[in-house]
């Protein structure tokens, strides 16, 4: 294992908004300053911040000080490296909203979390709130409370329970909360007003926010500024839901050949979403390129030309023959409403360059009017790239997730593409195993050279095996290369990895051993069977835990209060299943466990994902036990599972996972040709 260390920061929080060389480079900065001054201060900051990239070209040192003036009253304060930090942060945010964009490589589901400045957006809140009067104004227990005033602070009082955050989500992604696991009634006791914003928190990880900073006391006392940067990413996800292949195919009009394709895949949403655009833009003959949702289309020339060519039956050139901004502003959005969009911004949004506000604008000009056909032909040669199979595509969907949960700096929209320069995998790496890299010796994005690509991979392929990984035969270009059940093979390992360790370290259950996959099978088979339950689970790939029985019994032996028996079924038929396992993954969030998992996956027994979500379960359990209890209790009479332990993690390799015995420690981490190759192996054995 590398002996490097990085430079750490007290804050948990601050330190997850920096890579390493990001606080490396800060850091140097800082002490470089510190040496030169007699007092380093926070007047001495403006100067310092307009010489660093970060702000080169966005800022001047009289734009910096007018932003650091509003967070810091007394320029003579002295400055340490946290305050140094934060200030960067501020500036950092400012040019975020300023340039329409988002900080490095993050995409805006990213940015809208770091907030680090408390200043709310009146315009964001009444459109974010007129957004929920209108999706929400029929369901059965919030149509009591709606339609929100935007004026009052009614809105953050109605999401203090929890119910509108999870009824939101709902909306933004079908089905990602089974709402029988939700708590509503009037008046909800603390404990249930938790669950629901547990529940709440962990379903938005599920569906691809980023919400690393905000827990669920924030949201229950009403921040607003957090409360709304929640909000905006379920929103953005609702918006952006059609902007990918298989929901709209005619996006592959966009491109000209198999490599712009590719391209198109894996870029985030937004960024679809600006190509189309400028698409449209093109052939009704705006010269100018739109690369940002702020001030690229502040003037509304972009829009007047962009709606003419979407909706000719109510074209009218008054919007671009008119010279007032705002006057134009007005002309397009009554256009617009022609089309049934719903008015979200007014003609001050656009003016102000409110860089959320208008990419909503764009999104839902997409949704009713995306001015593409569907080219059979062509639609169907690009279709052939992409014929992943349902389980890879069921990965790819859950590393992804999981990645983003972490809060790494760079958000993944594709794990396919945005994980083959290495950088990615080398920042989840430093989360998961602080101090693992070495950031000397990586290449930071963008990367032009492809062996500096190699490099990276190469250096995620050594950090690997050091930490114990099975990576027989298996070399950094592979992942440079896209060689896609290799790196799910990878990041399945460093997830089971995660999760271990995490177990591990409630040394109050393990004394500091290893856990192992059946360690994790005996836990969850005990806990049942000490409330009298009789369901019991073979393996992780028991064909019997398909229709959710184990599972629920599991969840009702860790917390009695969480599971109504009475919306349970019998799981006989494959409807029942389904209405089991959708409950199942709802009430473990409720409880507290940040899965990614799918109803499919324990209806078809998917044994990677039974694994971590009994791991879920029993790190929750056992939190539990350590956060209340320092004497024996009915977990610490589980601890002869643990003190069973050889000393190490279970070795998957596949020369060794022929040889063991039992079935839960042979779960399948590599490829389905390392399988047959193995199988090979073993015929040959047998014959000899």
């Amino acid at each position: 294992m590398s002996s490097y260390v990085g430079v750490l920061v007290s804050d948990p929080w601050l330190q997850s908004q920096f890579t390493q060389v990001e606080l490396r480079t800060l850091k140097s900065k800082f002490n470089s300053n510190k040496t030169l001054l007699d007092r380093f201060t926070v007047g001495d900051l403006p100067p310092v911040f307009a010489k660093l990239n970060a702000f080169s070209g966005t800022f001047n040192e009289g734009e910096i000080k007018s932003v650091l003036d509003k967070s810091y009253s007394n320029v003579d304060d002295e400055v340490d490296f946290e305050t140094f930090l934060r200030a960067f942060l501020s500036v950092q945010a400012r040019g975020v909203e300023k340039s329409g964009g988002s900080k490095g490589s993050s995409s805006f589901l990213k940015t809208s979390t770091t907030t680090v400045h408390h200043a709310i957006n009146e315009s964001e809140k009444a459109s974010y709130v007129s957004h929920i009067n209108s999706y929400l104004r029929d369901d059965p227990f919030l149509k009591n409370y709606l339609p929100i005033d935007p004026a009052t602070n009614a809105f953050f009082d109605l999401v203090k329970d929890g119910v509108l955050l999870c009824k939101l989500i709902n909306v933004a992604v079908p089905g990602t909360i089974d709402e029988r696991a939700i708590n509503t009634k009037k008046m909800l006791n603390p404990w249930e007003r938790n669950e629901n914003l547990t529940l709440g928190l962990n379903s938005a990880k599920a569906i691809g926010c980023t919400v690393v900073n905000i827990g669920t006391q924030d949201i229950a006392e009403g921040r607003p500024y957090l409360v709304l940067g929640l909000i905006s990413q379920i929103i953005k996800i609702q918006m952006l839901a059609d902007l990918n292949f298989k929901k709209t195919p005619s996006l592959f009009q966009l491109v000209d050949d198999t490599q712009d394709a590719e391209e198109l895949m894996g870029l985030a949403p937004e960024k679809v979403l600006l190509k189309w655009m400028n698409f449209h833009l093109k052939k009704a003959g705006y010269e100018k390129q739109v690369t940002n949702f702020s001030s690229d289309v502040k003037d509304g020339e972009a829009y007047a030309y962009l709606l003419n060519a979407l909706a000719p039956e109510h074209s009218t050139h008054v919007a671009l023959e008119t010279k007032d901004p705002t006057e134009r502003a007005k002309k397009v959005l009554e256009q617009a409403e022609k089309l049934d969009c719903k008015r979200y911004l007014s003609p001050k949004d656009i003016v102000d360059g409110s860089a959320n506000l208008n990419l909503a604008f764009v999104a839902q000009i997409f949704q009713h009017r995306n001015g593409l056909t569907v080219d059979s032909s062509k639609s169907t040669s690009f279709a052939e790239m992409m014929t992943d199979d349902v389980e890879t595509s069921r990965e790819e969907r859950c590393f992804r997730l999981w990645i983003n949960s972490l809060g790494t700096a760079t958000y993944v929209n594709n794990v396919f593409e945005d994980l083959r320069n290495g950088w990615v995998l080398l920042e989840v790496l430093d989360k998961v195993s602080p101090g693992s890299v070495n950031w000397k010796h990586a290449n930071k994005p963008p990367i032009k050279m492809p062996f500096k690509k190699v490099e990276n991979c190469n250096e995620v392929i050594k950090i690997g095996k050091e930490l114990r990984f099975s990576l027989v035969n298996v070399a950094g270009n592979d992942i440079v290369q896209g060689n896609k059940k290799l790196l799910l093979a990878f990041l399945w390992q460093l997830m089971r990895y995660t999760m271990l360790q995490l177990l591990k370290n409630l040394r109050s259950h393990s004394q500091g051993k290893e856990i192992t996959d059946a360690d994790i099978l005996n836990w969850a088979n005990r806990k049942v069977k000490r409330v009298g339950r009789t369901s019991q689970a073979e393996s992780f790939r028991d064909k019997n835990l398909s229709s959710g029985i184990f599972f629920l019994e599991l969840l009702t032996a860790v917390e009695p209060r969480v599971v109504n028996w009475s919306l349970v079924t019998s799981g006989e038929t494959e409807e029942d299943k389904k209405l089991n396992a959708t409950y199942i993954i709802s009430v473990a969030r409720k409880l507290g466990c940040s899965i990614f998992l799918l109803p499919e996956d324990i209806i078809e027994v998917n044994q990677k994902m039974m694994l971590i979500l009994a791991a879920s379960i029993m790190y929750w359990s056992l939190q539990q036990q350590s956060d209340t209890e320092s004497n024996v209790s009915e977990d610490a009479a589980d601890e002869g599972d643990a003190s069973s332990v050889t000393g190490e993690i279970s070795n998957l390799a596949l020369d060794e996972a022929s040889e063991s015995t039992p079935s839960v420690q042979d779960l399948e981490l590599v490829t389905k040709a390392d399988e047959d190759a193995d199988e090979v192996d073993r015929k040959d054995n047998k014959d000899a």
